[in-house]
């Protein structure tokens, strides 16, 4: 019987042992939370979240370790505090108008065995006040060099700090301060020579912080510059000519705008006749005389500058009579109308080298034509002399001999 018992016993233990190796397995209880950023005097929300819960107990502490809400009852008297939502799986709970003193680590519990916690830090962001923007000097001179300051006061964590002119980034030079409470000050600064066309142009300075969006100072530049000087020809529009009026004008820009314009002829005196009126200069019954270089001449408070206009005064134009219709008045007014045109002697050598060279050409021509088309000729008392042998037989055998000096003809052959 014992031995029959024993047997029992090793059986039950034997099935015990299947029946729990074919149990569904059961996961362990997982408590999760996460990191909070926000910005001072806005709301936080705080998560804890469990996976698998068996009806054990959640709650959340503070960084003190006190109690803020045990599952969905609040134990501590703070009523920025409010539950969100709470079920078997969260507890969930939102904290408004985050301050400062608010910051640290909170807890979230599960009442397990061991116990279980997760942790949530809450970091509050501080953006930094409007940005002070100030400049060495309020009015620059063309060519020297300027410097700006930018500061950013009391942020978390510390802001950064662009500079921008128009469209181009400036490099600056960035101090920072840390202050009370984990604050900082931020203070940047830059320097730049400026131009004329720098007058008007905005320098901004732009604040980067997580806690704050589209923050800038601006200042527009002022820059003084001496004069630009331009002169235009208001009349005539082509040629200056003898007996013709000039009109120029002198376009002047600058800042401050200049307050004294001058018209001088260089190393000469200007016309008496010559009238200035302001920026115009007028000269009437242009002469040859009048032939120069005119200056206007601009000044400011920044420099002086000028432009100049050379005259070169030409010939009055050829004016052609009127025709008539008397024969006899014809050919006077060809001869008036070329009379005062100036006779380029130039044009005319050219023209008779031209004629002298066809000449000579033309000779060469036909002197090497005769040259080469030279003949014999025969004349009429030579005939037969051809079959002579001799000199006395050619002149024996010629007809007609010596009698017939008075009939001899020439043949051209």
């Amino acid at each position: 019987m014992a031995i029959t018992g024993s047997g029992s016993l090793a059986i039950s233990l034997s099935v015990l042992v299947i029946s729990v190796a074919f149990l569904p397995k059961v996961e362990g209880q997982n408590l999760a939370t996460d990191n909070v950023s926000v910005i001072e005097g806005e709301t936080a929300t705080i998560s804890c979240r469990v996976k698998n819960n068996d009806d054990s107990v959640i709650q959340l502490l503070n960084p003190n370790r006190q109690t803020i809400y045990f599952k969905d009852v609040r134990p501590l008297k703070d009523s920025r505090f409010q539950l969100v939502n709470f079920s078997d799986n969260e507890l969930r709970v939102s904290l408004s108008n985050v301050s400062l003193s608010d910051e640290g680590r909170y807890v979230c519990q599960l009442y397990t065995d061991p116990p279980q916690e997760a942790y949530a830090d809450i970091t509050v962001l501080v953006p930094p006040g409007s940005p002070i923007i100030e400049s060495r000097e309020d009015v620059i001179n063309e060519g020297n060099e300027t410097e700006l300051t930018c500061t950013a006061i009391g942020s978390k964590p510390a802001a950064a700090i662009r500079w921008m002119k128009g469209e181009e980034e400036l490099t600056g030079e960035t101090a920072v301060e840390e202050t009370y409470d984990r604050m900082f000050t931020v203070t940047s600064r830059v320097r730049f020579s400026v131009t004329k066309e720098d007058d008007g142009v905005p320098v901004d300075c732009i604040i980067d912080h997580p806690a704050a969006k589209d923050l800038l100072a601006q200042r527009q530049l002022e820059v003084l510059y001496k004069p630009e000087v331009k002169i235009v020809v208001t009349y005539p529009e082509g040629l200056t000519r003898e007996g013709d009026n000039l009109d120029l004008t002198c376009i002047v820009e600058g800042k401050p705008h200049p307050h004294q314009i001058n018209w001088l002829r260089v190393d000469e005196d200007v016309p008496p006749h010559a009238v200035v009126t302001g920026s115009d200069l007028y000269i009437e019954n242009l002469n040859k005389s009048y032939n120069g270089t005119y200056r206007c001449v601009a000044s400011n408070a920044v420099g002086e500058a000028y432009d100049d206009y050379i005259l070169y005064v030409y010939d009055a134009p050829t004016t052609i009579p009127t025709p008539t219709t008397n024969p006899v008045n014809t050919q006077d007014s060809r001869a008036g109308e070329g009379a005062p045109q100036k006779i380029d002697h130039a044009v005319i050598g050219g023209v008779v080298a031209v004629v002298m060279f066809a000449i000579l050409c033309a000779l060469i021509v036909l002197g090497r034509y005769f040259a080469r088309h030279k003949g014999t000729y025969f004349t009429h008392e030579a005939k037969g002399a051809d079959d002579a042998a001799d000199a006395d037989t050619a002149i024996i055998n010629a007809e007609g001999g010596h009698n017939n000096t008075d009939e001899k003809k020439e043949y051209y052959i």
